[in-house]
């Protein structure tokens, strides 16, 4: 894939401010949003902003490598895109979009259990490369089919979700109707009608559905039929004995996305997983815990010799993921950044952005003569 910018949205902000234009509000305010009152949401970016690295502009300094090992393979870059629930909802084939980019740019793409795409169609598009993230399933049966899936499609890394035993309150959704049951209100419906391009995608890839669970559904379940069974579907409290079994059928690595505290991160070693991404499922879900950048960089700096310690929540541009790498992070994700990416500029969305970011990384590495990413904490001046 051709790197690609489009010269009108040059930054993450501008790309966030022509999607909320072109998006319906109700898809804008899910992608955006935090629980209750926003608070973890801002703290993920006011802590990420309190770091400072120190530029150097007299050493002797050829270039920058951006490429960055992780799990056994060379990424082309120090970060990857998180996963994201009902995709398709905020933007038609945005999860295609994403995947195909990423693929094509060599960075992580991880696929969520509850987004628009199948295991299997997600494997077509990235050659089988993409990472699956499970939501536990309170059925065995369940849960053992769709990692069995996941391993035929040839993903080799699984993240397993530990943040979500009970589903964040987001006020605006439920304003708008994307509780469950889900509810198409008329102001949903003029929305639709506000934004055609939205509309008219929608209408050539149909309806956003829960792919990869369509197995397990019943077939024409009404709205109240896919809230009870979503209820149903998902038991998401892990626990030791839950993870222990996963990693015995797993035969890949292990990453367990939502630990923020060292119990929770001597667990993870225990029960032999290979990595960690720390995480506050950007800010929806707890409005009163820290931010994500807060943990990460105590459990790297205690953790980061026994287990691969990544971070996701609150990053936004390259400065963000400099940030974070510097602080200890091996690798980096994020979601909205993306999304923001296909709400404004559709199928070029996912390129533009990834194109974006790196010559963001790749300038702030330049400033401080960082040659390689694992060389970015000894650039670290302010530290939380």
């Amino acid at each position: 894939m051709k790197p690609f910018i489009n010269v009108k949205y040059p930054s993450v902000d501008d790309l966030r401010n022509r999607a909320q234009k072109k998006m319906p509000k109700f898809a804008f305010d899910y992608l955006d949003g935090g629980c209750n009152e926003d608070i973890n949401l801002h703290i993920n970016r006011a802590d990420l902003q309190k770091i400072q690295l120190m530029p150097q502009y007299l050493s002797d300094f050829e270039k920058s490598e951006m490429k960055t090992e992780l799990f056994g393979h060379t990424y082309d870059a120090p970060f990857g895109i998180a996963p994201v629930g009902l995709q398709g909802l905020m933007w038609p084939n945005s999860t295609e979009i994403l995947a195909e980019a990423a693929f094509k740019h060599n960075i992580p793409f991880v696929l969520s259990t509850v987004t628009t795409s199948s295991i299997e169609r997600i494997a077509e598009i990235t050659e089988g490369k993409a990472w699956f993230q499970l939501y536990h399933p309170a059925e065995e049966s369940v849960k053992v089919d769709i990692l069995n899936r996941a391993a035929a499609a040839g993903n080799d890394v699984l993240v397993i979700l530990a943040d979500v035993p009970t589903f964040g309150v987001r006020p605006r959704d439920t304003k708008n109707g994307l509780g469950m049951p889900p509810r198409m209100t008329l102001k949903n419906i003029v929305e639709v009608f506000k934004h055609p391009h939205w509309a008219m995608e929608t209408l050539k890839h149909g309806i956003p559905n829960f792919q990869t669970l369509v197995p397990y559904m019943k077939k024409g379940m009404s709205l109240q039929q896919l809230a009870k069974f979503m209820d149903e579907t998902f038991s998401g409290r892990l626990s030791e004995e839950r993870i222990a079994k996963i990693r015995d059928q797993w035969k890949g690595k292990i990453v367990i996305k939502g630990v923020v505290n060292e119990i929770d991160a001597e667990r993870a070693i225990k029960l032999g997983l290979d990595g960690i991404i720390v995480s506050n499922h950007g800010g929806r879900q707890l409005d009163c815990g820290e931010s994500s950048i807060v943990p990460m960089t105590h459990l790297a700096k205690k953790y980061g010799d026994k287990i691969k310690i990544m971070v996701d929540s609150g990053l936004r541009g390259g400065p963000d993921i400099a940030r974070a790498m510097a602080s200890g992070a091996e690798f980096t994700f994020m979601g909205r950044s993306f999304m923001y990416g296909v709400g404004a500029l559709g199928k070029k969305g996912g390129n533009h952005t990834i194109t974006m970011l790196k010559k963001e990384v790749q300038q702030v590495m330049e400033q401080i003569c960082c040659q390689e990413t694992n060389s970015f904490p000894e650039h670290l001046i302010q530290k939380l």
